[in-house]
């Protein structure tokens, strides 16, 4: 980004209201000056302390209420322990910035919060004027995570030549690089890794790996473990770890001298609560409960729908791996399926929906997929078709608004907003206004179909060769 860039995106920032959880006492212009550095009398004077998290759901998040991220009760008690150690009675509160994993370092460096608790292993490349604090975990391993009944490994040197598939940021890629060199030495093939799309979060990644979607990753123990407790399909490898050096900490600017030690002296005496996940657990355990679109029986019934989906997809703008995302999630690709609300077919939708399209007879597969087809690019167009949104928040929103209405999503987006949230990005931003707000149907469909999608985005090239095949045969 060009400096000319983040000078008018600080600009842009400055008129954006401030969050009303923050409940701020001095001007709000004090946060501006790029790369400020606020120790904590800085911090007490402006009444707030500003923490970047990591805007997974595993670190950060809450639902209806409920906080269910692993750092959030952790930085709830770190704002009670500063207003026990504040002098006079004004107290402070915490504001609560989310942002990519690989974002967070710059943002501290940037001024855009104070401190940074991930929830997750962070390496600083180079960034003298960052420090970690004291340990909350120390040696943490990174482990291998498979699907229960796979082949259970037993040495790193088993994975010679497959593939790992890892979230943007995972620092499990400087480990596997290490690993691989040691694999060179030994005339071994290195294992390879396969980025997935910045949309999917650390149990994303988790989840897609239960269904068979993807087949081996490796994360932090204490994440693994988790996730676990309501992914019950996972296998946990920890008898394979690609590292064991790492330590899980907060990070804060070392000019902050007086705000680091009482981190320090806070994380020294701190201790997870007994029911710290029981929450989490309540909230995950029905919600994450993605399968695999590609199994035979799976890709049989979306060759057989293939063709209609395609010429719909076609003449309404639309990648057809998008409409059998939402095939998949609605009906499990089954044309005959029958829901609820006189919801119907493949796409399952409604007489009423289909008639605001001009789309009658949904009994009919053509008429269900065109109905549905017409109805998303519909809500694209009137409502998300800005160029400030790529293609796959553009697709996010329209689901959400296929999911819940469109003037909801568009009143999720100003709240977003308002709160200093970015509100052209859905994941990971505007939905965590709606699971706050509305709980977690909405964000779990938008979720499950982006999943779908991106399972058949990564085998087009064979679904779509079908299609060449079976155009020779014709001819």
């Amino acid at each position: 980004m060009t400096i000319r860039r983040l000078l008018l995106l600080s600009c842009l920032l400055s008129l954006l209201p401030l969050p009303a959880a923050a409940r701020l006492a001095g001007p709000p212009e004090a946060w501006q000056r790029p790369g400020e550095v606020r120790d904590l009398p800085q911090v007490r004077s402006s009444g707030v302390l500003r923490v970047l998290v990591n805007q997974s759901r595993n670190s950060s998040g809450e639902v209806n209420g409920q906080p269910i991220g692993v750092e959030y009760r952790r930085l709830r008690a770190f704002e009670q322990y500063l207003n026990r150690t504040a002098k006079g009675n004004r107290n402070l509160r915490l504001e609560i910035v989310p942002k990519a994993k690989d974002q967070l370092i710059s943002a501290l460096q940037r001024g855009e919060g104070d401190l940074v608790a991930p929830g997750e292993l962070v390496h600083l490349r180079g960034q003298g004027d960052i420090s970690p604090s004291a340990p909350i975990m120390t040696r943490v391993p990174l482990v291998l995570v498979g699907r229960q009944g796979a082949r259970r490994y037993q040495r790193l040197d088993q994975l010679s030549g497959k593939t790992l598939v890892l979230p943007a940021g995972s620092v499990v890629g400087a480990a596997v690089h290490k690993v691989n060199e040691q694999l060179a030495a030994r005339k071994l093939r290195p294992i390879d890794i396969e980025w997935l799309d910045p949309s999917l979060a650390v149990e994303d990644v988790l989840e897609m790996v239960q269904a068979g979607i993807y087949p081996l990753t490796a994360v932090e123990l204490p994440i693994a473990q988790r996730w676990a407790k309501v992914l019950p399909k996972l296998q946990v490898q920890p008898e394979v770890a690609f590292s064991r050096d790492d330590n899980l900490s907060w990070f804060i600017r070392r000019d902050a001298r007086l705000l680091r030690a009482s981190v320090d002296q806070f994380l020294k005496d701190y201790r997870s609560p007994a029911d710290q996940d029981a929450a989490f657990q309540r909230v995950y355990r029905r919600l994450y409960k993605v399968h695999n679109p590609l199994g035979r029986t799976e890709l049989g019934r979306l060759e057989k729908v293939r063709p209609v989906l395609q010429q719909y997809a076609e003449r309404n703008d639309l990648d057809w791996l998008n409409l059998a995302a939402v095939a998949f999630k609605e009906s499990t690709l089954n044309p005959s399926a029958r829901g609820a609300g006189n919801a119907t077919g493949l796409m399952q939708v409604t007489p009423a929906a289909a008639r605001s399209v001009g789309v009658g007879n949904i009994h009919r597969l053509e008429n269900n997929v065109q109905a549905s087809a017409r109805y998303l690019a519909s809500l694209r167009r009137k409502f998300f078709s800005s160029p400030r949104l790529n293609e796959r928040e553009r697709m996010a929103f329209t689901l959400a608004a296929y999911n819940m209405g469109p003037q909801r999503v568009q009143q999720l987006r100003a709240e977003a907003k308002r709160r200093g949230l970015n509100p052209d990005q859905w994941f990971f931003q505007v939905e965590r206004v709606a699971a706050e707000q509305v709980g977690m149907g909405v964000v779990s469909y938008v979720n499950s179909v982006n999943k779908y999608f991106l399972a058949f985005h990564r085998e087009r090239s064979a679904l779509e060769s079908q299609q060449r095949v079976a155009r020779r045969d014709d001819d």
